[in-house]
């Protein structure tokens, strides 16, 4: 059993900038960010594989950076320029399995997740 705890949501204007943390139990190789807002599926942000490679969703590319710490079990979300829609609650997810891309499609492929944090955007 994996734990990951988030941390670091909260409210700001459109145009500014938030840090999303997350902490996991233990090492997984796929870790990723996603969000849902009410009455949407959850979507895929961002993800990374333990070398550093990224990948990310269009709506966020230049906008967001994901980066992670190996020795210290822990996942970033830096997201700038905010906007009313990037408002959902964001989890993030991670897996042991080894996969040649960490995907932002299929959430199945992420075994674990956290319990959520909430970022809201105001205009």
């Amino acid at each position: 059993q994996v734990q990951l705890v988030e941390s670091g949501g909260g409210s700001v204007q459109a145009g500014g900038s938030l840090r999303l943390s997350c902490k996991s139990s233990a090492y997984t190789y796929c870790l990723g960010w996603f969000r849902q807002a009410p009455g949407k599926e959850r979507e895929g942000v961002a993800a990374i594989l333990p070398d550093g490679t990224t990948f990310y969703a269009d709506s966020v590319q230049g906008r967001f950076a994901i980066s992670r710490d190996n020795a210290k079990n822990t996942l970033n979300l830096e997201m700038n320029r905010l906007k009313p829609e990037d408002t959902a609650t964001y989890y993030c997810a991670a897996d042991r399995e080894w996969r040649r891309v960490c995907g932002l499609k299929e959430l199945d492929e992420y075994k674990y997740w956290g319990q959520g944090t909430q970022v809201t955007v105001s205009s």
